[in-house]
């Protein structure tokens, strides 16, 4: 695989760019890593950087993003925090990769079996993971289906609490970031959701749309 150059980041569409991503999973659960020169592009970037995507995903240490997407150096920009939650700084962060980077598509990769998704259910508290896991929390309280046992005993309820933290987030960018809007809105970027299944490997994408397949 090649390193990305500028000509090359700006042939890539937003639509492309999900493509890329879609084809990089493809390979990860079918164990066809591409052949690809690390060394080669570390030097190759050494200067300059033109990734395609920048990609939210949980600190989880079964979810790298450029292992489950199959990228290299220089391919994306990723930013980790425990439940995939949106805060300036990540807001500050996407807005510098599409806006100034250059990145064609935002995507939010929550995940299964989430330690931080079952801690919010739980309601726990503990030091600054207290203010974290707050962040969670319209996730579950927007879940209306699960009538007991709302909790992380329950997997139908955390599951369906991951995915709506998920398009959370994906509102709260749009909600929040006028830069980002604007270019999501000019088709300048896209902007999807994603569950990684943890046991097989496997990412779902979504809309901003509620439980819209892409």
């Amino acid at each position: 695989m090649k390193t990305l150059t500028e000509n090359m980041q700006k042939s890539i569409t937003p639509e492309k760019a999900l493509n890329l991503l879609k084809e990089g999973n493809n390979r990860f659960i079918n164990n066809l890593k591409a052949n690809r020169n690390l060394l080669q592009q570390a030097n190759e970037t050494s200067e300059y950087q033109y990734p395609f995507a920048i990609i939210l995903s949980c600190i989880d240490s079964r979810t790298s993003a450029e292992i489950i997407f199959d990228q290299g150096l220089g391919d994306i920009f990723s930013v980790r925090i425990a439940g995939n939650i949106i805060n300036e700084d990540i807001l500050g962060s996407m807005e510098f990769a599409c806006k100034i980077a250059g990145a064609k598509i935002i995507t939010i990769l929550g995940h299964s079996n989430c330690g931080a998704i079952k801690g919010a259910c739980d309601h726990l508290e503990m030091g600054n993971l207290t203010t974290l896991l707050s962040k969670i929390r319209p996730a579950i309280d927007d879940e209306k289906t699960v009538t007991e046992n709302r909790n992380s005993g329950n997997e139908d309820f955390v599951k369906k609490v991951t995915l709506i933290n998920v398009q959370c987030a994906m509102k709260s960018i749009t909600q929040r970031s006028p830069i980002l809007k604007e270019m999501i809105e000019n088709n300048q970027i896209r902007l999807v959701g994603g569950i990684h299944n943890i046991a097989s490997g496997e990412v779902t994408f979504y809309s901003v749309l509620p439980n819209k397949l892409l």
